[in-house]
């Protein structure tokens, strides 16, 4: 695991040890079962979103909301997350991912709260998931999905996290980046496996990571590519061997109006 990851983890358990000081687990699961029938923040069906833009024969846009990123610094000033959401929605996303990491990524809980509220999509809750406790405080904030990250977490966390996730009425991203984790991601029931581009361990970036793991991934599963998509091109590429669900975030995030670069660059894809 990198040093950065490793870092970014140790952060998150201080925090989540940190917040149950002043909201206990206990006092989240009662919250987290009601939202389920509240009518603002139930689930609204994050994986059926794609489904239906790619059944369309358009790509499944997963549209990143994010503030910064470790590698790249402070991404977008000033920051408006209802506004970029709105775009996004007007642009042909399928879903929104937001980040809600601080110490990081500058986000924030209410980051996705105000994204969710500003328009009907779907969003991914994209943080580092070590606990059942972020489970039942992603529903209660109203994430529709969560991000499983497979170099964090053993085989027996990513069972159980994503039992729970289901069983809050969540869908569930399993990010992968090499051979290894792919085999141990395919261990779950998740159909969502994401492919980051992105090597955790030294930043690089290459499209070429998920078109490798291609040959080894059954049917069953839809491909969301991550990362590294910053022209027509790269799309192309993607969807000539079969790939059509898509996260991006940092492209649009340096764009003046988001959802006009998402739409740019998935035009006629």
């Amino acid at each position: 695991m990198s040093d950065i990851l490793e870092r970014i983890l140790v952060t998150k358990r201080h925090e989540v040890t940190a917040a149950k000081k002043v909201i206990s687990q206990s006092t989240l699961e009662i919250l987290a079962k009601e939202s389920l029938t509240d009518q603002i923040v139930k689930p609204r069906g994050f994986f059926q979103a794609i489904e239906q833009q790619i059944a369309l024969g358009k790509s499944g846009v997963i549209a990143e909301i994010k503030q910064a990123s470790p590698s790249r610094g402070i991404l977008r000033s000033p920051f408006f997350p209802d506004q970029i959401a709105k775009s996004y929605a007007k642009h042909g996303a399928a879903c929104l991912s937001v980040l809600t990491d601080m110490e990081y990524f500058k986000g924030c809980t209410d980051y996705l709260k105000e994204a969710r509220a500003a328009c009907s999509l779907p969003v991914l809750r994209k943080d580092f998931m070590l606990e059942p406790y972020q489970f039942f405080e992603a529903r209660v904030m109203g994430a529709d999905a969560v991000l499983l990250i497979i170099s964090a977490l053993s085989d027996s966390e990513l069972m159980e996290f994503e039992e729970l996730a289901h069983s809050l009425g969540m869908d569930v991203l399993v990010e992968v980046h090499g051979a290894q984790e792919l085999e141990r991601a395919l261990k779950l029931k998740s159909p969502l496996l994401g492919i980051n581009n992105r090597d955790l361990k030294t930043f690089e970036v290459t499209l070429q990571n998920t078109i490798d793991l291609l040959p080894s991934i059954p049917k069953s599963k839809r491909i969301v590519t991550e990362s590294g998509l910053l022209e027509k091109a790269d799309v192309e590429l993607m969807r000539s061997h079969d790939v059509h669900a898509f996260l991006v975030g940092e492209a649009f995030m340096k764009a003046p109006i988001p959802g006009l670069a998402l739409e740019q660059l998935f035009s006629n894809s």
